[in-house]
C-alpha cells in the first residue's frame, strides 16, 4: 500500500512506517500531523486516482525531528578585492507515516 501526497509545491510517495522530510510547521516532536492532500492511493483493492484529490483520503503521521541544512552563498572577484559571504539555515520537518487513511467505497 502506498499513498502520493501533496504538500506545498512537491509531491511525495509515501508508504506506512516511512520517514519524509517536509517543510517546516510549528509543531512539537511527537505531535500528530494530518496531510489531506492526497492524490493517489493504491491498496489491495485497487488503484484510487483523485481529480484532483481523493474524497476523504488522509495521511497521518507524527513529527519525528526538525532538521535544519545551512547554505553558504559566496561571491568573489578576482583581482578587485571584492568578497562576500551570506549564510541561511533552511528549517524542516520530518515526518513518520504512520496510517493511510482510505474511505471505502
Amino acid at each position: 500500500m502506498y499513498a502520493i501526497f501533496e504538500d506545498g509545491s512537491r509531491q511525495y510517495r509515501i508508504s506506512e512506517g516511512d520517514h519524509v522530510i517536509v517543510d517546516y510547521r510549528p509543531v512539537e516532536k511527537g505531535q500528530p500531523i494530518v496531510f489531506d492532500r492526497v492524490l493517489l492511493v493504491q491498496t489491495n483493492e485497487g488503484l484510487r486516482v483523485g481529480q484532483p484529490y481523493v474524497p476523504g483520503a488522509q495521511i497521518v503521521g507524527e513529527v519525528v525531528d526538525h532538521p535544519s541544512q545551512k547554505y553558504y552563498i559566496q561571491k568573489f572577484r578576482r583581482r578587485k578585492n571584492y568578497r562576500r559571504d551570506k549564510g541561511h539555515r533552511q528549517h524542516y520537518c520530518e515526518v513518520r507515516v504512520n496510517q493511510i487513511v482510505v474511505p471505502s467505497t
